[in-house]
């Protein structure tokens, strides 16, 4: 009951935030603009071209920018209606203007508008009321506040002079739709900078993320959990010291460091391993066979350092709590009663030993998916990790608010199996 609470905790305080800080999409194309304008190069930015008013409006309604904070949450989330397929014309000196609308079907259409007091009257055929359509009347004074409010501007009498502006003077018709289009409609919106759904997007990272992840995991538990048992049932033999100072020398060296020493070592100069990507060109059309062992050769460096820090301390999670276990009075009584010490090992202390590692899944899982961010980078692997990487670097607000919802629902999630693997394995744990 409380994930949807969660949920909404966590999307509603970085919507906040990335409304909150500045370098948005509108204020990099002024940030831009100015930058072309000081060098004396027309082409803004090394090759944007100088964007308008009208071109900063749009982009402020794909994003619900001009929306109050709270308001656009909701039309993100998908619980209040937002603004589609908005068309705008100034009216003439006899009050009327000619509306071109991309109708619901994706067809264009004209429609003549005529302000009638403070209000508008479309001449529209039937499909206008059908589709529902609705008009909106604006003054100059509006144009020119939300002209303000895009630049930063407090002066009145700036406000005032661009009221009286050629660009603002006139009134202007918009006509638009409202429909529920959000999160719980299933769409994510789309990427500022790349202009895809944001859903093909994450769909095409993610399987990189997985396939690391899953691999990395399972290698970590197969290997640590009878490595931990094998060092807590021989405890302080030369095996234990000297997997101790392996698995710690791993734990200390950071991954990414790590990484970078292997590409340079094993991949510049003796050239065993590729330096960069999952894969080689032309990997598509090589045989099966061609295709495994390019795959393998490389994956084994970023999966070596996936796992090199979480051998440590899964290994010493599992012999500490093994031990600990061991020296319990139920584990004396079950070998007085005539086990073995390996039966009251594997048949009783091992499950109790296990119930701190069945705990951590949670973030397990989420390493699984969002990756090594620093190791993606070090590879030049385009997983989610980067994904989200690129998101916050190039301040794309839809991309950085659905890969923070698919994280935040992957943790979560992760948590709950957690405590219900825990409530499996814990005999301790009844639901009656």
């Amino acid at each position: 009951m409380l994930i949807p609470v969660t949920l909404v905790g966590v999307t509603f305080l970085v919507f906040c935030l990335t409304r909150l800080v500045p370098g948005g999409p509108v204020e990099r194309i002024l940030q831009e603009q100015a930058i072309g304008a000081l060098a004396g190069d027309k082409a803004a930015g090394g090759g944007a071209k100088a964007v308008g008013d009208e071109e900063m409006e749009r982009l402020e309604e794909m994003f619900n920018l001009q929306e109050p904070m709270f308001t656009g949450y909701l039309q993100w989330l998908g619980a209040l209606p937002r603004r589609v397929q908005i068309a705008k014309a100034e009216l003439d000196d006899t009050g009327c203007a000619q509306l071109a609308v991309v109708r619901a079907n994706g067809r264009s259409a004209t429609v003549p508008v005529q302000r009638e007091g403070g209000g508008l009257r479309a001449d529209a055929p039937e499909w206008w009321a059908r589709e529902g359509w609705l008009l909106e009347l604006q003054s100059p004074h509006e144009r020119a506040l939300r002209w303000a409010e895009r630049h930063r501007v407090m002066d009145p009498a700036a406000i005032a002079r661009q009221e009286a502006s050629p660009a603002l003077r006139r009134w202007r018709a918009v006509a638009y739709r409202k429909i529920y289009d959000g999160v719980l409609q299933g769409n994510l919106g789309r990427s500022y900078k790349y202009n895809e759904p944001v859903a093909a997007m994450m769909l095409e990272r993610l399987p990189v993320s997985l396939y690391l992840g899953l691999l990395g995991a399972l290698i970590t538990y197969l290997v640590s959990i009878p490595l931990g048992v094998a060092k807590a049932v021989r405890h302080k033999s030369a095996f234990d010291s000297v997997s101790s100072i392996l698995i710690f020398t791993g734990y200390a060296v950071p991954g990414f460091a790590l990484g970078a020493v292997l590409l340079v070592y094993l991949g510049a100069r003796l050239e065993w391993f590729p330096l960069y990507g999952l894969t080689s060109p032309g990997f598509e059309g090589m045989p099966f066979g061609e295709q495994v062992r390019d795959l393998l050769s490389h994956t084994a460096l970023p999966l070596l350092c996936y796992v090199v820090s979480t051998f440590a301390m899964t290994t010493m999670m599992m012999k500490n709590n093994l031990m600990d276990n061991l020296g319990a009075d139920y584990v004396r009584t079950a070998v007085a009663k005539g086990l073995t010490f390996r039966q009251a090992v594997w048949r009783h202390a091992f499950r109790n030993s296990f119930i701190p590692i069945a705990s951590t899944l949670g973030g397990v899982i989420c390493t699984v998916v969002g990756g090594s961010l620093l190791i993606e980078r070090v590879f030049d692997i385009q997983g989610f990790g980067m994904l989200s990487f690129q998101a916050l670097m190039d301040k794309d607000y839809s991309l950085i608010m659905g890969t923070l919802l698919l994280t935040s629902v992957i943790i979560i999630i992760g948590n709950l199996l957690s405590d219900l693997l825990v409530a499996g394995i814990d005999p301790r744990v009844k639901f009656e």
